[in-house]
Protein backbone atom coordinates (compact mmCIF):
# COMPACT_ATOMS: atom_id res chain seq x y z
CA UNK A 1 0.00 0.00 0.00
CA UNK A 2 1.64 3.51 -1.04
CA UNK A 3 1.90 7.09 0.86
CA UNK A 4 -1.56 7.75 -0.87
CA UNK A 5 -3.15 4.90 -0.50
CA UNK A 6 -2.39 4.44 3.80
CA UNK A 7 -3.21 8.52 4.09
CA UNK A 8 -6.46 7.85 2.46
CA UNK A 9 -7.31 4.84 4.80
CA UNK A 10 -6.42 7.31 7.96
CA UNK A 11 -8.57 9.92 6.91
CA UNK A 12 -12.05 7.49 6.34
CA UNK A 13 -11.36 6.08 9.97
CA UNK A 14 -10.30 9.56 11.41
CA UNK A 15 -10.84 12.41 9.48
CA UNK A 16 -13.24 15.58 9.28
CA UNK A 17 -15.53 15.51 6.14
CA UNK A 18 -13.34 18.65 5.16
CA UNK A 19 -10.27 17.29 5.03
CA UNK A 20 -11.65 13.68 3.49
CA UNK A 21 -12.93 16.10 0.66
CA UNK A 22 -9.75 18.19 0.10
CA UNK A 23 -7.90 14.92 0.30
CA UNK A 24 -10.14 13.64 -2.94
CA UNK A 25 -9.89 16.87 -4.58
CA UNK A 26 -6.20 17.38 -4.85
CA UNK A 27 -4.81 13.96 -5.41
CA UNK A 28 -7.86 11.57 -6.44
CA UNK A 29 -9.08 14.06 -8.94
CA UNK A 30 -12.45 14.96 -7.23
CA UNK A 31 -14.32 18.11 -7.66
CA UNK A 32 -13.53 20.97 -5.44
CA UNK A 33 -17.00 22.51 -4.84
CA UNK A 34 -17.48 19.67 -2.18
CA UNK A 35 -14.48 21.50 -0.84
CA UNK A 36 -16.44 24.51 -0.86
CA UNK A 37 -19.74 23.93 0.36
CA UNK A 38 -18.15 22.17 3.11
CA UNK A 39 -16.06 25.30 4.34
CA UNK A 40 -18.99 27.29 3.54
CA UNK A 41 -20.82 25.90 6.62
CA UNK A 42 -17.84 27.18 9.33
CA UNK A 43 -18.46 30.43 7.70
CA UNK A 44 -20.86 32.87 9.73
CA UNK A 45 -23.10 35.58 8.89
CA UNK A 46 -20.32 38.82 9.62
CA UNK A 47 -18.25 36.65 6.74
CA UNK A 48 -15.82 34.86 9.62
CA UNK A 49 -15.02 31.60 10.15
CA UNK A 50 -15.59 29.56 13.25
CA UNK A 51 -17.37 25.96 14.34
CA UNK A 52 -13.66 24.76 14.97
CA UNK A 53 -12.31 24.68 11.52
CA UNK A 54 -9.63 25.75 13.11
CA UNK A 55 -9.89 22.97 15.94
CA UNK A 56 -8.42 24.54 19.19
CA UNK A 57 -11.41 27.17 18.81
CA UNK A 58 -14.02 25.29 19.51
CA UNK A 59 -16.98 28.10 19.42
CA UNK A 60 -18.80 28.66 16.94
CA UNK A 61 -18.19 32.21 16.92
CA UNK A 62 -15.59 34.44 14.29
CA UNK A 63 -12.04 34.67 15.07
CA UNK A 64 -9.41 35.74 12.53
CA UNK A 65 -7.30 33.24 12.75
CA UNK A 66 -9.94 30.46 11.56
CA UNK A 67 -9.98 33.04 8.68
CA UNK A 68 -6.17 32.27 7.91
CA UNK A 69 -7.21 28.67 7.70
CA UNK A 70 -9.98 28.82 5.63
CA UNK A 71 -7.59 31.26 3.23
CA UNK A 72 -5.57 28.03 3.30
CA UNK A 73 -7.99 25.91 1.97
CA UNK A 74 -8.93 28.09 -0.89
CA UNK A 75 -5.77 28.79 -1.41
CA UNK A 76 -4.33 24.94 -2.08
CA UNK A 77 -8.02 24.75 -4.43
CA UNK A 78 -7.16 27.54 -6.31
CA UNK A 79 -10.37 29.07 -5.28
CA UNK A 80 -10.14 32.77 -4.24
CA UNK A 81 -13.28 33.75 -6.53
CA UNK A 82 -15.24 32.41 -4.59
CA UNK A 83 -17.70 34.71 -2.68
CA UNK A 84 -16.18 33.48 0.74
CA UNK A 85 -13.30 35.64 0.56
CA UNK A 86 -14.88 38.94 0.16
CA UNK A 87 -16.72 38.18 3.02
CA UNK A 88 -14.39 37.05 4.86
CA UNK A 89 -12.23 40.46 4.29
CA UNK A 90 -15.21 42.51 5.10
CA UNK A 91 -15.32 40.95 8.45
CA UNK A 92 -11.98 41.27 8.79
CA UNK A 93 -12.41 44.79 8.57
CA UNK A 94 -14.86 45.10 11.37
CA UNK A 95 -12.08 43.42 13.76
CA UNK A 96 -9.01 45.57 12.66
CA UNK A 97 -7.53 47.76 15.53
CA UNK A 98 -6.49 50.90 14.78
CA UNK A 99 -2.66 50.27 13.97
CA UNK A 100 -4.45 48.24 10.50
CA UNK A 101 -3.50 44.85 12.23
CA UNK A 102 -6.22 42.15 13.22
CA UNK A 103 -5.76 40.36 16.75
CA UNK A 104 -4.27 37.11 17.36
CA UNK A 105 -7.56 36.06 19.42
CA UNK A 106 -10.40 38.28 20.25
CA UNK A 107 -11.95 38.50 23.83
CA UNK A 108 -15.22 36.53 22.85
CA UNK A 109 -12.97 33.67 22.81
CA UNK A 110 -13.47 33.57 26.71
CA UNK A 111 -16.84 32.53 26.37
CA UNK A 112 -16.11 29.18 24.33
CA UNK A 113 -14.14 26.41 24.93
CA UNK A 114 -10.40 26.42 23.68
CA UNK A 115 -6.87 25.34 23.89
CA UNK A 116 -5.18 27.03 26.98
CA UNK A 117 -3.07 28.91 24.74
CA UNK A 118 -5.90 31.19 23.53
CA UNK A 119 -5.71 33.97 25.89
CA UNK A 120 -5.78 38.07 25.29
CA UNK A 121 -6.17 41.21 27.22
CA UNK A 122 -9.69 42.88 26.50
CA UNK A 123 -8.21 45.42 24.09
CA UNK A 124 -5.81 43.63 21.97
CA UNK A 125 -3.16 44.46 19.13
CA UNK A 126 -2.81 43.94 16.01
CA UNK A 127 -0.57 41.07 15.05
CA UNK A 128 1.48 39.67 12.48
CA UNK A 129 0.07 36.41 13.57
CA UNK A 130 -2.55 36.09 11.74
CA UNK A 131 -2.23 39.25 9.22
CA UNK A 132 0.92 38.76 8.06
CA UNK A 133 -0.09 35.39 6.31
CA UNK A 134 -3.73 36.81 5.47
CA UNK A 135 -2.26 39.51 3.77
CA UNK A 136 0.28 37.24 1.74
CA UNK A 137 -2.41 34.54 0.88
CA UNK A 138 -5.07 37.90 -0.78
CA UNK A 139 -1.39 39.30 -2.39
CA UNK A 140 -1.14 35.72 -3.78
CA UNK A 141 -4.66 35.86 -5.83
CA UNK A 142 -4.80 39.16 -6.50
CA UNK A 143 -7.64 40.59 -4.37
CA UNK A 144 -8.39 43.97 -4.11
CA UNK A 145 -10.16 44.80 -1.22
CA UNK A 146 -10.29 47.80 1.09
CA UNK A 147 -9.04 45.88 4.05
CA UNK A 148 -5.52 45.39 2.69
CA UNK A 149 -3.69 48.32 2.06
CA UNK A 150 -4.09 49.16 5.66
CA UNK A 151 -2.94 45.53 6.44
CA UNK A 152 -0.27 45.69 3.97
CA UNK A 153 1.04 48.54 5.73
CA UNK A 154 0.79 46.98 9.26
CA UNK A 155 2.91 44.07 8.02
CA UNK A 156 5.67 46.25 7.40
CA UNK A 157 5.82 48.30 9.85
CA UNK A 158 6.22 45.40 12.16
CA UNK A 159 8.54 43.67 10.15
CA UNK A 160 10.61 47.19 10.21
CA UNK A 161 10.70 46.41 14.39
CA UNK A 162 10.86 42.95 14.40
CA UNK A 163 13.39 41.61 16.79
CA UNK A 164 13.00 38.05 18.16
CA UNK A 165 10.34 37.00 16.83
CA UNK A 166 8.24 33.44 17.58
CA UNK A 167 8.11 30.76 15.24
CA UNK A 168 4.78 31.32 14.28
CA UNK A 169 5.73 35.56 13.30
CA UNK A 170 8.51 33.95 11.54
CA UNK A 171 6.57 31.59 9.66
CA UNK A 172 3.99 34.64 9.03
CA UNK A 173 6.65 37.08 8.26
CA UNK A 174 7.72 34.70 5.59
CA UNK A 175 4.56 34.00 3.87
CA UNK A 176 3.96 37.90 3.80
CA UNK A 177 7.36 38.09 2.15
CA UNK A 178 7.33 35.29 -0.69
CA UNK A 179 3.90 36.86 -2.07
CA UNK A 180 3.59 40.94 -1.42
CA UNK A 181 4.01 42.69 -4.57
CA UNK A 182 6.34 44.70 -3.86
CA UNK A 183 9.30 42.52 -4.58
CA UNK A 184 12.55 44.42 -4.89
CA UNK A 185 11.56 45.68 -0.80
CA UNK A 186 10.29 42.33 0.16
CA UNK A 187 13.65 40.61 -0.82
CA UNK A 188 15.28 43.43 1.14
CA UNK A 189 13.89 43.02 3.89
CA UNK A 190 14.18 38.79 3.59
CA UNK A 191 17.78 39.54 3.31
CA UNK A 192 17.94 42.09 6.86
CA UNK A 193 15.87 39.53 8.41
CA UNK A 194 17.21 36.11 7.42
CA UNK A 195 18.71 35.20 10.13
CA UNK A 196 15.93 36.37 13.13
CA UNK A 197 13.71 34.24 11.09
CA UNK A 198 15.47 31.31 9.84
CA UNK A 199 17.14 31.51 13.75
CA UNK A 200 13.75 29.53 14.63
CA UNK A 201 13.92 26.89 12.95
CA UNK A 202 14.72 23.21 14.37
CA UNK A 203 16.78 21.25 12.11
CA UNK A 204 17.27 18.25 14.49
CA UNK A 205 15.12 15.17 13.47
CA UNK A 206 14.77 13.79 16.78
CA UNK A 207 14.08 17.11 18.91
CA UNK A 208 10.99 16.60 21.04
CA UNK A 209 8.07 18.44 21.74
CA UNK A 210 6.25 21.85 19.37
CA UNK A 211 9.19 22.45 17.10
CA UNK A 212 9.56 23.26 13.43
CA UNK A 213 11.56 22.18 11.12
CA UNK A 214 13.05 23.41 7.94
CA UNK A 215 9.17 22.11 5.89
CA UNK A 216 7.03 24.11 8.15
CA UNK A 217 8.74 26.73 6.85
CA UNK A 218 8.82 26.01 3.23
CA UNK A 219 5.98 23.45 2.82
CA UNK A 220 6.46 23.84 -0.96
CA UNK A 221 9.87 25.33 -3.02
CA UNK A 222 9.91 28.86 -2.42
CA UNK A 223 10.66 32.08 -4.33
CA UNK A 224 13.19 32.89 -1.36
CA UNK A 225 16.18 31.39 -0.78
CA UNK A 226 15.22 29.53 2.89
CA UNK A 227 17.34 26.29 2.73
CA UNK A 228 19.82 24.49 0.68
CA UNK A 229 18.94 21.18 -1.40
CA UNK A 230 20.41 19.07 1.25
CA UNK A 231 18.57 20.22 4.26
CA UNK A 232 14.97 19.81 1.94
CA UNK A 233 16.02 16.46 1.01
CA UNK A 234 17.05 15.15 4.60
CA UNK A 235 13.53 16.51 5.94
CA UNK A 236 11.74 15.18 3.21
CA UNK A 237 13.48 11.51 3.81
CA UNK A 238 12.52 11.97 7.25
CA UNK A 239 8.32 13.21 6.42
CA UNK A 240 8.07 10.13 4.11
CA UNK A 241 9.25 7.76 7.06
CA UNK A 242 7.06 9.78 9.61
CA UNK A 243 3.65 8.80 8.21
CA UNK A 244 2.17 6.30 11.17
CA UNK A 245 1.04 2.85 10.60
CA UNK A 246 -2.11 3.98 10.24
CA UNK A 247 -1.44 6.19 7.64
CA UNK A 248 -1.62 9.94 9.11
CA UNK A 249 1.00 12.33 10.59
CA UNK A 250 -0.20 13.52 13.93
CA UNK A 251 0.51 17.30 15.82
CA UNK A 252 3.23 17.66 17.80
CA UNK A 253 1.72 19.94 20.31
CA UNK A 254 -0.29 19.16 23.26
CA UNK A 255 -3.43 17.73 22.85
CA UNK A 256 -6.09 19.37 25.25
CA UNK A 257 -8.92 17.37 24.49
CA UNK A 258 -9.32 14.21 22.60
CA UNK A 259 -11.47 15.01 19.79
CA UNK A 260 -8.72 17.31 18.41
CA UNK A 261 -5.67 15.01 17.87
CA UNK A 262 -7.67 13.14 15.09
CA UNK A 263 -9.01 16.81 13.42
CA UNK A 264 -6.22 18.04 13.54
CA UNK A 265 -3.99 14.69 12.78
CA UNK A 266 -6.18 14.95 8.97
CA UNK A 267 -5.86 18.44 8.60
CA UNK A 268 -2.27 18.26 9.14
CA UNK A 269 -2.52 14.55 6.49
CA UNK A 270 -4.11 16.65 3.95
CA UNK A 271 -1.25 19.21 4.65
CA UNK A 272 1.98 16.90 4.78
CA UNK A 273 0.57 15.10 1.17
CA UNK A 274 0.36 18.34 -0.53
CA UNK A 275 4.37 19.27 0.73
CA UNK A 276 5.41 15.71 -0.68
CA UNK A 277 3.76 16.30 -3.84
CA UNK A 278 5.03 19.90 -4.15
CA UNK A 279 8.29 18.40 -3.64
CA UNK A 280 7.86 15.77 -6.61
CA UNK A 281 7.92 12.88 -3.21
CA UNK A 282 4.56 11.31 -4.61
CA UNK A 283 5.29 10.32 -8.16
CA UNK A 284 3.03 10.83 -10.98
CA UNK A 285 -0.61 11.46 -9.63
CA UNK A 286 -1.75 11.51 -13.31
Amino acid sequence: MDVLDRAERYLLHHGRLIDRLRFQALFRGGPREPVLHALHAYQNPDGGFGHALEPDLRGAGSQPESVEVALWILDELDAFGSPMVAAACDYLASVTTPDGGVPWVLPSVRETPRAPWWQTDDDPPGALVPTAPIAGLLHKHGVAHPWLAGATAFCWSRLADLKEPGTYEAMAALTFLTYVPDRERALAEFDRLRDVLLGTVTYDLDAPGHVHHPLDFAPRPSPLPLFPQDILDTHLDALLAAQSPDGGWGPNWTMWTPLVEHEWGGYITVQRLQTLHAYGRLGDLS
